[in-house]
């Protein structure tokens, strides 16, 4: 070799190494470029995640910016619930149709159940060679390399970042776990600012609701509007399906849902609850909400009660203010959706007791307002009697007085007319004087009881051609219950015809006494007596005896004790048992 050919290689082995390192540098560069884009983008996905505050936002982009970080085909969040299991599943690279063919969330078995049973970082070459693997439900798309991270807000795992598929690989690296890893620090602070803001939220919505509720009470409203207003607010806030206030009933020993909303309010307004039931009876002596996973399979209830069909979750609380509870509030939902976190049931103890509170109010303004009903009404009746009655009787002494004047015999006939109306309308004001100074502290249909059978004997002056004698004895305006009022005045309205039609009596005694837990009715004239044989024969008497049997009582017709005539006794259970 000359010695041209030997510079000639001398300068060709320089050049090559030049070359090499060359092609490193640039190697090098490249990877410096890759890894600075990566951590651009793992920037540009934490400020993403962070700028969203309504929580399944977050969610989603959560998902989305692992996707691109780590090159997947497909990523999924699996929120965890209390029970350990999958509450929600927000899904990347599946289209709506494919995830309704594959059906409901996953029951968080496999591999999805190994992150949640062990809260660290897996990275998979294959799925079906993993011990947990369960396979993949019908319809499910293949997958195969996989990559799952948890994800912490603070001491709590929150859910799992869960991904497959890596695009141009055959595997998730390392890399990619601690890019992921990363992410999901970012995301656990993103959720807990979210949940925190959802959480303000709601409180403010808690609080907007319970000043609704106060300024509806303070203007007057009936207490039915404002009890609908408070279970409708507390259903749409807490999401649920199905409201209910339930109040006491049959003397504190039940609870009847008096006003119902959402899933099947017709069926459940009515219903009766035990307060001996165990889960409403916890919430009656709790201090704070009580709350169900499941209800239809939860201990506390009866098999088979009817107000829980076609729930799952339910929550209930006390309606009470001063150790005197009004009944319970009650939320439901569906079977199947998530349960009452205390997200839901932290307010909704404090707009129950401020709800509780108002109603206590009313109740008492409501007393005030009877009060003052009352005292009017004595001041009215005092008034009749000082003023008017003791008018009406000096004219009617003036009238008989002058009587002995007039000679003509038709002005002495007007004038004893006119005497005679007095009198009646004295009777009259009398009555009316006691109705009002009675209490009316019973049921609605038992007020005014004196008075209204005042009225239907007075009716039958007309037809009888004179006035029958009546007599009340007893608290019969707040022993006597609404129903067996309406059915005595029946009777009374029914002897009196029977006397007018058949007895050719010249006088009517009607007696109405309340003792002992009884009312008995005696209708008793001196007419021409019962026909042979002695009974209760016509529609209008065997009405009558239905009436008593129907309430557990008696009805007799028979003879007058003094002879000449016919008594009438009707008796029954001032309040019947209710069945």
């Amino acid at each position: 070799m000359s010695g041209e050919d030997r510079g000639a290689s001398g300068q060709q082995l320089p050049r090559l190494r030049l070359e090499e390192l060359l092609d490193e540098v640039q190697v090098r560069i490249d990877a410096a470029r890759g890894t600075q884009d990566r951590v651009r983008s793992l920037l540009e996905a934490v400020l993403s995640v962070g700028r969203e505050l309504d929580l399944p936002q977050v969610l989603r982009r959560i998902v989305e910016a692992a996707v691109v970080l780590v090159d997947a085909e497909y990523g999924a969040l699996g929120v965890i619930a209390g029970d350990r299991r999958l509450s929600a599943f927000e899904t990347v690279g599946i289209d709506e149709e494919s995830r309704a063919r594959i059906g409901g969330l996953p029951s968080g078995h496999g591999i999805l159940g190994e992150l949640i049973r062990h809260p660290e970082a897996l990275r998979l070459r294959e799925l079906a060679e993993h011990p947990a693997s369960y396979g993949f439900p019908a319809h499910h798309p293949p997958m195969h390399s996989f990559l799952g991270v948890p994800i912490r807000v603070r001491d709590t795992v929150f859910g799992n970042l869960y991904l497959t598929e890596k695009r141009g690989a055959d595997e998730f690296d390392a890399e990619d776990e601690a890019v992921l890893s990363t992410l999901a620090v970012a995301a656990g602070v993103a959720i807990e600012n979210a949940r925190l803001y959802e959480e303000a939220r709601l409180r403010e919505r808690w609080l907007r609701a319970s000043s609704e509720v106060t300024n509806t009470l303070m203007s007057g409203a009936p207490s039915a509007d404002v009890l609908g207003l408070i279970v409708e607010q507390a259903r749409a806030i807490a999401a649920a399906d199905v409201g209910m206030i339930a109040e006491y009933v049959s003397g504190a020993a039940e609870l009847q849902p008096m006003f119902a909303v959402g899933l099947d309010a017709e069926v459940r307004t009515g219903m009766v609850l035990s307060a001996q039931d165990g889960f409403v009876g916890a919430a009656l002596s709790a201090a704070e909400p009580v709350v169900s996973a499941d209800i239809a399979n939860d201990a506390r209830i009866g098999a088979g009660e009817p107000q829980w069909t076609g729930l799952g979750p339910v929550v209930a609380v006390s309606l009470g203010s001063g150790g005197k509870g009004h009944g319970v509030l009650l939320l439901g939902r569906l079977a199947g959706r998530a349960q009452f976190v205390d997200a839901d049931t932290g307010p909704l103890l404090g707009f129950a007791g401020q709800a509780a509170l108002a109603l206590e109010l009313a109740e008492r303004r409501r007393d005030a307002e009877q009060i003052a009903l009352l005292q009017d009404r004595d001041r009215i009746a005092r008034d009749l009697h000082d003023l008017a009655i003791q008018r009406l009787f000096a004219a009617g002494m003036t009238l008989q007085s002058t009587q002995r004047f007039v000679d003509h015999p038709e002005a002495v006939a007007r004038l004893s007319r006119t005497v005679d109306d007095l009198d009646d309308t004295i009777k009259i004001i009398r009555s009316t004087i006691f109705g009002l100074r009675s209490h009316a502290a019973g049921p609605a249909g038992a007020r005014g009881l004196r008075e209204r059978v005042s009225s239907v004997v007075q009716a039958s002056v007309n037809l009888l051609g004179f006035t029958p004698a009546l007599r009340i004895e007893g608290l019969v305006e707040t022993e006597v219950d609404a129903e067996v009022a309406d059915h005595a005045l029946a009777v009374v309205g029914e002897a009196l015809s029977n006397v007018a039609r058949h007895s050719g009596a010249r006088s009517v005694d009607v007696h109405l006494r309340c003792a002992g837990g009884e009312l008995v009715v005696t209708v008793t004239d001196d007419g021409r007596g019962l026909p042979v044989p002695v009974g209760v024969t016509g529609s209008g008497l065997q009405n009558l005896e239905e009436r008593a049997t129907a309430l557990g009582g008696t009805f007799t017709l028979g003879e007058r004790p003094e002879g000449g005539g016919t008594r009438l006794l009707w008796r029954v259970p001032a309040r019947p048992k209710k069945t």
